[in-house]
């Protein structure tokens, strides 16, 4: 089971959306990148800052990778949150784009195009709820 997050637990999301029907229909407008940071939390056991850059096109996901801040900070929409306000999001307890407007999910972007791309997100969510993961704080 790959860690959340890492590169092994990245690569693996991008193989499910690209395995998804129901993201290929409800993004099929969407063209444009997402960098999402997962913010460290030191006493969860995550100690550094982690940007996931997403390149979505159309219902596919050309590439995914572990970016640096400069490279990420690029995307259309970077999307930050503490690592343990992701784990919600991932485990389903938490609806991005009410996150964002809320403010628990920081946005730079627009705020319109990821409403306008509401049920493409929401599948995205209920992809990486599908992942296994090793959340960091909860090893034993």
């Amino acid at each position: 089971m790959p860690a959340y997050p890492s590169d092994e637990w990245l690569q693996a999301y991008r193989d499910a959306i690209n395995q998804s029907a129901d993201f290929r229909i409800a993004a099929t407008d969407w063209v444009g990148d997402v960098t999402f940071v997962i913010e460290a939390e030191p006493e969860k056991g995550l100690t550094l800052d982690v940007w996931h850059w997403l390149d979505l096109a159309r219902g596919i996901c050309r590439n995914a990778k572990t970016v640096t801040p400069d490279e990420g900070d690029r995307a259309a929409f970077v999307v930050r949150a503490p690592y343990s306000r992701w784990k919600e999001v991932i485990r389903g307890r938490l609806e991005p784009t009410k996150a964002m407007v809320q403010g628990k999910l920081r946005l730079k972007g627009d705020l319109k195009k990821i409403d306008e791309q509401r049920k493409a997100v929401g599948v995205l969510v209920s992809i990486a709820s599908e992942i296994p993961a090793d959340f960091v704080d909860e090893r034993q």
